[in-house]
């Protein structure tokens, strides 16, 4: 039998097309394309700007010095995630504050309070694994207090959180198209939404090395631009993310029909709608398991075997460390099982079947 991946990059002749279409322009950076595509990412995500650049890393470091962070300024983010997520805070010199998190993997809002200092200026909540954090708790609690949102939206492109997009209700969002994505473009990339017009040209003018004509330079800025060809892909891409997004949830109530009562499965909370970036189960025997299904083609992931507040970027960085205990006993237990918007149902019964022959 052909072995099953982890996830899968949507590709078909429409984008292959798109991209031959491109190729043949000769126009390759920030054009008709991008500018497209940044239209429509931000009608899609409901708001008044999107702006790409190369990555969600990239697009989240710019958000965060348009901001204008100071050395010292602490946010308030979930331990229990990617680790580029706390990369463009500490790259601005603020300082992450680790949070733990709930059992939907996203941040505990009950958690936020004894986090909070003086030096505390906003929130940056993950919408991890496709599952929308609860930002009703988390924005409530932020106005309560002066501090801004922005929003992981790296994995949940196409979720709503209480009829609203995710990325839409924070200051701004930022999202990710690295090929395991839910909206990819063949490679990497990222963008912030938001609707302060302010931050969006600041964004646009620091990727593009700080200009707004193309030999007049109003910032020190970067070359993280966009091209045309990845532009071209996501503009195709992002027409069927509706259809994608509904096939992986198709995918994880077979599995929650399938495992009920075998292992942990992934929460969904009823204001929630989520787009199961990847389909998580906990499990004591997490490692015995992931072997087995190996051995019969089967590929896992563990997403995130190491807390950030316990990487030796962080611990070497910073003595007050706190104790996470849902975060710290989790990372020892999660295993991510195949899902993406195409896969076969046909294969997650053969997944479900070999993890049943494992449990018996």
């Amino acid at each position: 039998m052909a072995n099953i991946p982890l996830a899968q990059v949507f590709l078909n002749d429409e984008i292959r097309q798109s991209v031959a279409a491109v190729i043949e322009s000769g126009r390759y950076i920030l054009s008709g394309e991008c500018q497209a595509f940044e239209e429509e990412l931000a009608a899609y995500t409901g708001t008044r700007h999107a702006v790409l650049s190369s990555s969600w890393t990239a697009s989240v470091s710019l958000l965060l010095e348009v901001m204008g962070l100071n050395p010292g300024d602490e946010v308030l983010v979930p331990s229990h995630t990617a680790f580029p997520t706390v990369e463009p805070i500490i790259h601005v010199g603020a300082k992450p504050v680790f949070v733990d998190v709930g059992d939907t993997y996203c941040m505990d809002p009950d958690q936020l309070r004894e986090s909070l200092s003086s030096r505390t200026v906003g929130i940056l909540p993950v919408h991890l694994y496709g599952h929308p954090a609860d930002m009703e708790a988390i924005t409530k609690f932020a106005d309560s207090h002066g501090l801004w949102v922005l929003e992981d939206c790296a994995q949940a492109q196409g979720a709503f959180c209480r009829g609203s997009r995710v990325g839409s209700m924070g200051l701004a969002g930022g999202f990710s198209f690295y090929p395991s994505k839910n909206l990819t473009v063949l490679g990497d990339g990222g963008c912030i939404c938001t609707n302060d017009d302010g931050l969006a040209e600041g964004v646009r003018m620091l990727r593009n090395h700080g200009r707004k004509s193309k030999f007049t330079h109003e910032k020190v800025g970067y070359n993280l631009r966009f091209n045309e060809i990845q532009a071209a892909a996501g503009r195709v891409a992002l027409r069927y993310l509706d259809q994608l997004n509904e096939h992986r949830r198709a995918v994880a109530q077979r599995y929650g029909e399938r495992l009920e009562g075998k292992v942990e499965l992934p929460p969904v909370r009823p204001w929630a709608e989520p787009v199961y970036h990847m389909y998580v189960i906990r499990t004591k025997r997490r490692d015995a398991l992931a072997d087995h299904l190996q051995g019969q083609g089967i590929a896992t992931g563990i997403h995130y075997p190491v807390a950030n507040h316990q990487q030796p970027a962080i611990t070497g960085r910073y003595p007050d460390l706190p104790t996470l205990p849902n975060t710290e006993a989790w990372v020892d237990q999660i295993l991510s099982l195949p899902i993406h918007g195409q896969m076969p149902l046909e294969d997650v019964d053969r997944v479900c079947d070999a993890i049943a022959i494992f449990l018996d």
